[in-house]
């Protein structure tokens, strides 16, 4: 299939797979006036934890990745997520949470598989084409919980600068798909890995809900 297509066509798929996570965002802010249940503070340290490890994972991929386009790709990506990692502890100390004390996580199985990808177009199609479309999508929700709670900086930190970035990245990753997504076992190999990673950001996302109280967290 010709390149273009084939992105228009996995873009369709990604948006498909991806309703699901998104609408159990929606479902959980509350429709009737109150404030939505869940601890911010804690949704905010789940960022923090998000934007660390796809900084980290997109550092770890450059110096195995051959084509300068796309090791150039990560780069900014894993610049401009330690740059959401400044913004996020910056807001989370305005709030009273010593950020400097925070420890990430250990990985969690999402992570692990795409620490794992070997190749260029798997690294494309989950790390900017499919991760940062979750991150983008359930952001919303995010802004959508921080508004109701009447936390209007967050809002503005995400508006003004999170959510441009992570758009970006997604845009990027369909254009270097378009260059490098040429064959027909590229094409199905990043088909594969954009409906392995939804099916693990599915299961990821439902277990960080029931642990957290809300499905509104931010990030992947």
């Amino acid at each position: 299939m010709e390149a273009a297509a084939f992105v228009d066509k996995l873009e369709a798929f990604k948006v498909e797979r991806l309703a699901p996570i998104l609408a159990a965002g929606q479902m959980s802010l509350a429709d009737d006036g109150a404030a939505p249940t869940g601890d911010a503070t804690r949704l905010l340290q789940v960022a923090l934890a998000n934007e660390i490890n796809v900084s980290e994972l997109a550092a770890l991929w450059m110096p195995t990745t051959p084509e300068l386009d796309v090791k150039l790709a990560f780069a900014r990506q894993a610049g401009d997520e330690a740059n959401h990692f400044r913004l996020v502890a910056d807001r989370l100390t305005a709030l009273g949470f010593d950020a400097g004390s925070f420890v990430p996580p250990e990985p969690n199985p999402m992570f692990a598989y795409l620490r794992a990808l070997p190749s260029t177009v798997e690294r494309i199609a989950a790390g900017l084409f499919t991760l940062e479309s979750i991150a983008h999508g359930v952001n919303q929700a995010f802004m959508a919980y921080c508004a109701a709670r009447g936390d209007h900086e967050t809002v503005r930190i995400y508006d003004a600068y999170i959510q441009p970035d992570e758009l970006a990245h997604q845009r990027l990753g369909a254009d270097l798909l378009r260059r490098y997504a040429i064959t027909e076992a590229a094409q199905t190999l990043a088909w594969a890995t954009v409906g392995r990673l939804l099916d693990l950001a599915t299961t990821t996302r439902a277990a960080a809900a029931a642990r957290l109280g809300t499905a509104c967290a931010p990030g992947c």
